[in-house]
């Protein structure tokens, strides 16, 4: 956690109890970053790109190892979409998108998900390889920008591994939020950095309205037939949240300007 300059901790809004990005995460991102990059070089936290990561696409070679847990996983769907060998990701995948609030999410739900949208605008469903992780984390996302409390409510109750962050994210979503007015988080960009058919481990790049760059931290596993969310222990399914100076080292993906 960063200090500001007259000592007081600034508030991580990626990590905030559950996962709503209202217009007040909005801001609080940007005032953290902002006091981040302007802090004297020795204590400047910002990153211009992701570590080195193994089992990641851009790696050069083998994929990842397989636990061997995986031999026993059932990769069928809950809403049986297609199976592929795929444990990698080398390029973006070309992606259809949709708004949900006003945050951009993949959909493509004859292949990779979600291959369920409900009425109340709810998704779920998703592809047992890379992209399907992939898809499955940033509609997670998208869902929490959602102006619905209801929807936060299902998708901290049903996108989440059970256990206590879950129990946390639950009790946050059931105070009831709305999105508000904001100045929208959009993706940029991803990087695959562990990836089984069990587990996945990703980055997600976001870029703010103001043009702030931060990269957050999800991962991800497969139980009934669906890829969840792990969160943190406070209900946050983000990991680690640190500013980003460029997108180096990302593959670039995103859709909306």
């Amino acid at each position: 956690m960063s200090q500001s300059p007259d000592g007081t901790a600034e508030t991580n809004p990626f990590t905030k109890p559950g996962f709503i990005i209202s217009a007040a995460l909005v801001a609080a991102l940007i005032a953290a970053l902002v006091v981040i990059l302007l802090l004297p070089k020795g204590e400047d936290t910002a990153q211009s790109a992701p570590p080195p990561t193994s089992g990641s696409s851009s790696d050069s070679g083998a994929p990842p190892s397989s636990s061997s847990d995986d031999n026993n996983v059932s990769r069928e769907s809950i809403c049986g979409l297609p199976l592929t060998d795929e444990l990698a990701l080398a390029t973006a995948p070309t992606s259809n998108w949709e708004l949900v609030d006003a945050m951009a999410a993949p959909t493509d739900p004859r292949t990779f998900g979600p291959g369920i949208t409900e009425e109340d605008g709810f998704r779920s469903c998703f592809a047992n390889s890379p992209a399907g992780a992939l898809y499955a984390a940033m509609n997670v996302a998208a869902l929490g920008s959602s102006g619905s409390p209801e929807v936060v409510a299902k998708a901290s109750d049903k996108l989440l591994v059970p256990g206590t962050g879950r129990d946390a994210a639950v009790k946050d979503a059931a105070k009831g939020v709305t999105s508000g007015d904001s100045s929208p988080i959009q993706v940029r960009g991803f990087v695959v950095k562990s990836y089984t058919p069990s587990e996945a481990n990703l980055d997600l790049a976001f870029e703010t309205g103001k043009g702030v760059l931060a990269r957050i931290s999800m991962s991800m596993r497969w139980m009934d037939g669906d890829w969840k969310v792990k969160p943190a222990d406070d209900g946050s399914p983000y990991g680690a949240m640190s500013p980003l100076s460029d997108l180096s080292g990302f593959l670039l993906w995103s859709g909306a300007s």
